[in-house]
């Protein structure tokens, strides 16, 4: 047996060009070969066995693309954490996941030393800044190439992808190699990729978008990648004259029709724009085809299952959709306390099975349970419903998740830390509509008795102790927050009273910040 998702990545010629950088650096098939077994050798002179798991936080990079590959080759299980966690945050993830390793930026190695040392994680950098850790990248770059892959079949764990819950805790969803696999050789066939595409890669790659459905499709497919270290409209319009694919979030395309080279000429030689990770409004689909003369392709997916409906690569993609179920993927739309079914337009709750759904959560079998119907489907946890023509609307999150700029965001996370504040007494996290960012976090704040509420102090002591993309864009003084007769805050009214806050108005409704 081999090693299930590298072997079925790879088989590509070694001479292809996988990626190019705007520094002109073109990295080959046969290279990711070579640096992947490299860094897979110095996995293993860290100790690093089959099954061992390797948390990973470092700025993007070929080298992190690399040491992701060799995870995978050494039988690993990669555990990538977003480069905006604090360490406070990281230090979770340590305790829970109990990682073999962690690879750190060398610039915030220092403040991650002693939960480590607590923790009996070894410590390792990717790069040096001149600090005792094993710096990976040199390590690499002096350990041979060949590397015997470990044995990994389709149900052994590849990936641990920690997604925040509505208690608070996060949970480790375990992906396994077929979830993995399966989903990439789908989506390459589905969006119709082949050794001819030329994909812009400008996603983050700490979660499933930029790692798992970028790369993942590319690999399988020949395909190659410009691989940008972040977004920049102008370098994106400058890299579509040779490009062909470009995978984004929504605020890509916002960002990009503020810009006047956007135009037919611009984007001639791209075969399809594909969004996700948060919703697109019907208006930027709207003024992008009228622009570029492309329809945005705009899918559905979470961290527990990769990618699950797709709007058709040939055929109509409509507006404030998500498409289809991808091809053996089952979803439906049921009540969400009885689970039947229901009827074509009515709104439920979305649940699917498929080779693409997690193994469940790490080391949290009752919360893995309540999450699965008897009959297998998993609850998403999103509310939508499925028009006449068989497209999927998503209409709601049953679980209050904030999708800003792409990034999920769970309420009840940034509710602890800012409760936690001697000057509030209680809180309510909500998103709400932002032109760029598709929804904005918003904290909604009862002052502490005695206290006089400073605003601006409070989002001074929340900073340190959460991560950048959680903190609040706005935070709003109130007397009392709504409540329904069982004593339930009603986030549903605050969003409503909150909706314009980001859109130029009249209003005098100014918040307090």
């Amino acid at each position: 047996m081999k090693n299930h998702l590298f072997d079925g990545l790879m088989g590509r010629p070694p001479g292809a060009v996988l990626a190019t950088t705007p520094a002109h650096e073109t990295m080959s098939y046969g290279d990711a070969l070579d640096w992947s077994g490299r860094f897979a050798n110095a996995l293993a002179s860290l100790g690093v066995q089959p099954g061992d798991r390797v948390a990973v936080q470092v700025p993007k990079s070929l080298d992190a693309v690399w040491l992701y590959l060799g995870c995978l080759r050494a039988g690993a299980v990669f555990l990538p954490l977003n480069t905006a966690y604090t360490v406070g945050e990281v230090n979770y993830f340590l305790r829970d996941a109990r990682p073999r390793v962690l690879v750190a930026d060398p610039v915030g190695a220092e403040a991650l030393r002693t939960p480590c040392a607590d923790l009996h994680v070894r410590l390792a950098t990717l790069g040096s800044d001149g600090g005792p850790e094993m710096d990976l990248s040199m390590a690499a770059a002096q350990a041979p190439s060949q590397f015997e892959n470990a044995v990994r079949g389709a149900e052994d764990l590849a990936a641990i992808l920690y997604t925040s819950g509505t208690t608070g805790r996060s949970k480790g969803a375990m992906l396994t190699h077929e979830n993995l696999l399966s989903n990439a050789r789908t989506l390459a066939e589905l969006w119709q990729f082949s050794e001819r595409d030329v994909l812009i890669h400008a996603l983050p790659i700490f979660h499933v978008h930029g790692l798992f459905v970028a790369i993942h499709t590319v690999m399988i497919s020949g395909a190659s990648m410009i691989f940008l270290p972040r977004f920049s409209s102008d370098v994106v319009l400058d890299e579509m004259r040779r490009a062909t694919v470009l995978m984004g979030v929504p605020t890509f395309y916002t960002r990009l029709l503020e810009s006047e080279k956007l135009d037919r000429e611009r984007a001639s030689s791209m075969r399809v724009f594909i969004s996700g990770s948060a919703p697109l409004l019907e208006d930027t689909f709207r003024q992008f085809e009228q622009r570029t003369g492309h329809r945005i392709l705009e899918r559905y997916g979470m961290t527990e299952a990769g990618m699950i409906t797709s709007n058709p690569c040939d055929g109509e993609r409509r507006a404030g959709t998500v498409g289809f179920p991808l091809p053996g993927v089952r979803l439906r739309v049921v009540d969400a306390e009885s689970g039947a079914p229901l009827a074509v337009g009515h709104i439920g709750s979305i649940e699917i099975r498929g080779p693409n759904v997690f193994a469940g959560y790490w080391e949290m079998p009752e919360r893995t349970a309540e999450e699965f119907r008897g009959d297998g489907y998993f609850v998403t946890g999103d509310l939508g419903r499925i028009d006449e023509g068989g497209y999927l609307h998503i209409v709601g999150r049953g679980k209050d998740l904030i999708i800003s700029g792409g990034y999920n965001i769970y309420p009840k996370e940034v509710e602890l830390a800012l409760d936690a504040d001697p000057d509030v007494l209680e809180s309510a996290v909500i998103g709400v509509p932002h032109p760029d960012l598709g929804e904005a976090v918003v904290g909604v704040l009862v002052a502490a008795a005695e206290s006089e509420l400073d605003l601006s102090a409070v989002a001074e002591r929340l900073a340190p102790g959460i991560a950048r993309f959680k903190q609040p864009r706005r935070l709003l003084f109130v007397d009392s927050l709504p409540r329904n007769a069982m004593g339930k805050v009603q986030k549903n009214v605050l969003r409503e009273l909150y909706s314009d806050l980001f859109i130029p108005s009249d209003s005098n409704k100014e918040p307090i910040s």
